[in-house]
């Protein structure tokens, strides 16, 4: 029997900026309930793991264009933290919030390189466990074969049960999209580049497109 995830990594869905606040997109509670769910199913095991933790990732990835960045302490991650230690997650495991990301590869390569990862000790018998819903975590995972060097048994699906409906189609070409704009990637430092890479494009292409 494959022993469980001890150490998860939390993807958020987004913030909302309101007249109250920022406060987390219902698929982002989710998401977090999730991952509070798993660990508390598993707690014995992350009792006893040394390095157990639940690491949280998202800045602010559906802001407005131009709008600023949320204060600190109301960044997605640290939502999603503050919202799990509140019902109970320090009880069985420690956490931490990675919070400069907007994009999944982003989430990937800045929890390695804030050094709340080190993809050296997930193996098929301790797995990352992939908090995500369950349309999301294809792509995660081979994004995170890419960015992390991590594949098959390596990696555990958490997912969701929480209905989060997203157009089949566009999920479709984000993950051919990763597929082949990522080819060759193998560290967080070159995916951060090859993003960039094609994000540029992307708006030049953007721009000389014309509109109808």
């Amino acid at each position: 029997m494959t022993p469980p995830a001890t150490v998860l990594l939390v993807f958020g869905r987004g913030v909302v900026a309101g007249a109250d606040g920022y406060r987390l997109t219902t698929e982002s509670v989710a998401r977090t309930e999730a991952a509070v769910a798993y660990v508390r199913a598993h707690a014995e095991a992350f009792r006893r793991a040394p390095g157990a933790r639940v690491v949280f990732t998202g800045g602010w990835p559906h802001g407005p264009a131009g709008a600023p960045a949320p204060p600190a302490g109301y960044r997605e991650a640290e939502l999603m933290r503050a919202l799990a230690r509140a019902a109970g997650l320090d009880t069985y495991a420690r956490s931490a919030a990675e919070t400069r990301s907007r994009t999944t590869v982003q989430n990937l390569a800045h929890t390695v390189q804030d050094g709340l990862l080190d993809t050296a000790e997930f193996t098929a018998q301790r797995p990352l466990g992939l908090v995500s819903h369950p349309w999301h975590l294809p792509r995660v995972r081979l994004l995170a074969a890419r960015v992390l060097g991590l594949s098959g048994p390596a990696l555990a699906d958490v997912p969701v049960t929480s209905p989060d409906p997203v157009p089949v189609r566009r999920e479709r070409a984000a993950r051919a999209f990763s597929r082949i704009g990522f080819l060759g990637v193998r560290t967080p430092e070159a995916s951060l580049r090859r993003e960039r890479a094609l994000t540029r494009a992307a708006d030049r292409i953007g721009r000389l497109t014309p509109r109808r």
